[in-house]
């Protein structure tokens, strides 16, 4: 399987020549979409056909943010005002009622997102509800109780992969304890292994998640100098021994502010710390094809977790 490791965006509702050029001469893992790039359920959907029409790879990997309530891309299609932070509120008071409640959730939502043509959604978000803390994650977040979070967790990739989507947790190894967004700034966190390990790290344990992204964030007592998107230590040491985690790890978008290089820089950091893939989400087409120059095919071992996911998608 020959495919550059990252994910690119475009930037309107169909492809440019250029844009064209990116998926007939390059060959990206995947794309994202954004409320950018959909207008109606007839414009995406013919988005989508043309997309893997060109890559002639009907399983290509179409990712989405979508959520629910604040972190929606789907709101000119689909009404999708619920977030995870109402489930977790529910099971305190009925666990029975909100687990069944949510699995339906996640079917009708698989079959709306399926219906689209995407086939991969970047949820659940794992990272634990912390007071005093940016309001990036809020309500995205199930709870601030580690336990109802890993088991909404593992619900929701069980649960979508029985219905062919794949999932995408995030943000690893958890953003949950973060006071700054990092979309704007680098986060720093001054809190010790063993909290981190025993809160923020725990839902994502032994996920079995195709796909994890990871957190710009600056764990200074694990690693001073890298976020842990940048950090061997973090991603080899934590992600991949004390969380255990086993699928393919991508960056969050290597655009966003927490990360201080260029864009090049700022991928080859990623990969050359352990990410198997990056994720580009501004959509300048000169960047894509900049980055996708750039950086690598994809490894064995990424090929064949992709293999994996080919296989769920049948």
């Amino acid at each position: 399987m020959k495919k550059k490791a990252i994910i690119i965006s475009i930037k309107g509702f169909k492809l440019t020549n250029k844009e064209k050029l990116l998926f007939t001469k390059e060959s990206p893992w995947g794309l994202i979409l954004f409320k950018r790039n959909i207008k109606s359920l007839h414009q995406v959907r013919l988005l989508i056909k043309n997309i893997k029409k060109i890559t002639k790879d009907n399983k290509f990997p179409i990712l989405i943010d979508e959520e629910g309530s604040t972190v929606t891309r789907l709101s000119k299609i689909i009404n999708h005002n619920i977030d995870a932070n109402f489930f977790g509120k529910l099971y305190l008071s009925n666990k029975k009622m909100s687990i069944q409640l949510y699995k339906n959730y996640l079917t009708v939502l698989c079959k709306n997102l399926r219906n689209i043509g995407i086939n991969i959604n970047t949820i659940p978000v794992l990272d634990v509800l912390r007071k005093g803390t940016s309001k990036v994650i809020g309500n995205r977040s199930f709870s601030s109780k580690k336990e109802i979070v890993k088991k909404f967790g593992k619900i929701t990739v069980n649960q979508c992969q029985s219905n062919k989507i794949i999932c995408v947790v995030k943000h690893i190894p958890g953003h949950g304890c973060a006071v700054l967004d990092s979309h704007f700034k680098m986060p720093k966190v001054n809190l010790s292994y063993k909290e981190l390990n025993n809160i923020d790290f725990f839902p994502f344990k032994y996920n079995s998640a195709k796909l994890a992204m990871t957190a710009h964030i600056l764990y200074k007592k694990i690693d001073s100098k890298n976020v842990a998107t940048f950090s061997k230590k973090i991603i080899k040491k934590i992600i991949r021994k004390k969380i255990g985690y086993k699928g393919i790890l991508m960056s969050d978008d290597i655009s966003m502010k927490a990360l201080k290089y260029d864009l090049i820089t700022n991928a080859k950091k990623s990969l050359n710390a352990g990410c198997n893939l990056v994720l580009y989400c501004a959509g300048n087409v000169n960047d894509n094809f900049k980055l996708i120059k750039s950086v690598p095919y994809i490894d064995e071992f990424t090929a064949q977790k992709t293999s994996e996911i080919y296989k769920i998608l049948r």
